[in-house]
């Protein structure tokens, strides 16, 4: 008797592949919302990161306009950069630097308006799934410089 069931086991092959989509959608599904995480979360750093450029532009050509002055002592170059920042949505968490840089050229001796705009921008999907796994993805700076010479006569 006991050579008869093994006699049967041996002959019947395991060929049965019930759940192997179970297992290879348990295995497939986390990197996938992974990389949809990823995604959103690139795709809103990419978003922020235009922003705080055309911000830094639009100070810098507030800065190098005629009528204002670019240092920092006044608020004009931060109020404008301010104002471009709350229009796309982003009221906190960034900081401006204004500055004014000489520049010297054949011509003479020219003030360049320096605007740096730093934005601390959350990363709220990947921080999540990171804290799950005991990795970190909190935020990333985002920075944009931007450099206009002043429409000044130029100093001999």
């Amino acid at each position: 008797m006991a050579s008869l069931i093994a006699e049967r086991s041996s002959r019947r092959p395991v060929t049965s592949e019930r759940g192997a989509e179970i297992i290879e959608l348990i295995i497939v599904t986390p990197l996938f919302l992974l990389l949809i995480a990823a995604m959103f979360d690139f795709g809103f750093l990419f978003r922020n990161w235009e922003v705080v450029t055309n911000a830094a532009r639009e100070g810098a050509r507030i800065g190098a306009l005629p009528d204002y002055v670019c240092n920092k002592s006044t608020t004009d170059v931060e109020d404008r950069v301010s104002d471009y920042m709350k229009g796309s949505g982003i009221t906190k968490n960034f900081t401006v630097d204004v500055d004014t840089l000489p520049m010297g050229t054949a011509a003479g001796t020219f003030s360049a308006c320096v605007v740096k705009v730093k934005l601390e921008q959350a990363l709220p999907s990947l921080h999540f799934l990171g804290g799950l796994t005991g990795g970190s993805f909190g935020s990333i700076d985002v920075q944009a410089n931007a450099v206009m010479r002043t429409e000044a006569q130029a100093a001999p």
